[in-house]
């Protein structure tokens, strides 16, 4: 069966999608420009306008998907193991693959460092943090961790510092900082 005008434009759309989250890792936000994604997207320049109103819109969308389908993916891992400890281990290793500077690492800098000026972007990742954060905090609570929400936002915020630390410093050992974390998470 033929693809249809509207299946090849929700290709297109999500090939532009995919350069942009690529490009913005290795490039930086602000280099990112139409005539880029257009060639890695393999499409002329004029079809990036066509389905985005401008590159940053484009970046927006491409970097709040990339945040977005992240924050799920540890989301629901969490959600398979069986205690807070047991997920503090799986967190700080899946942190610890996160050296600074591969991609997806610069990608969710370049997104942060982008909203302290487009405040769209600020309103709509603070949303997708938010979301996050209250999705720690209900793993947290349900196995019965006191201040899960104070909790929850402590470990979104260390997750953040330790992939930027772990940039600065490659030879940080985050997966071995699970102890002292853990112990934030004890009962006292």
């Amino acid at each position: 069966m033929p693809e249809t005008s509207l299946e090849r434009g929700r290709a297109t759309r999500e090939r532009l999608l995919r350069a942009a989250v690529a490009l913005i890792g290795e490039a930086g936000w602000n280099g990112v420009t139409t005539r880029l994604v257009a060639e890695r997207a393999g499409v002329a320049p004029g079809v990036v306008h066509y389905h985005f109103g401008s590159v940053t819109e484009l970046l927006t969308a491409a970097s709040l998907g990339f945040v977005h389908e992240l924050i799920g993916q540890i989301g629901e891992e969490l959600t398979r193991l069986p205690d807070p400890e047991a997920g503090l281990d799986w967190l700080m290793g899946a942190v610890a693959v996160y050296a600074g500077d591969d991609p997806a690492s610069l990608l969710v800098a370049e997104t942060y460092l982008a909203s302290t000026r487009i405040p769209e972007l600020r309103d709509r990742l603070a949303e997708l943090v938010l979301a996050f954060r209250r999705t720690l905090a209900r793993w947290l609570a349900g196995h019965g961790v006191e201040d899960a929400d104070a909790v929850a936002a402590l470990l979104a915020a260390t997750i953040d510092g330790l992939v930027l630390h772990h940039r600065l410093d490659p030879e940080l050992d985050v997966a071995a900082l699970a102890g002292p974390v853990r112990r934030l998470l004890r009962k006292e």
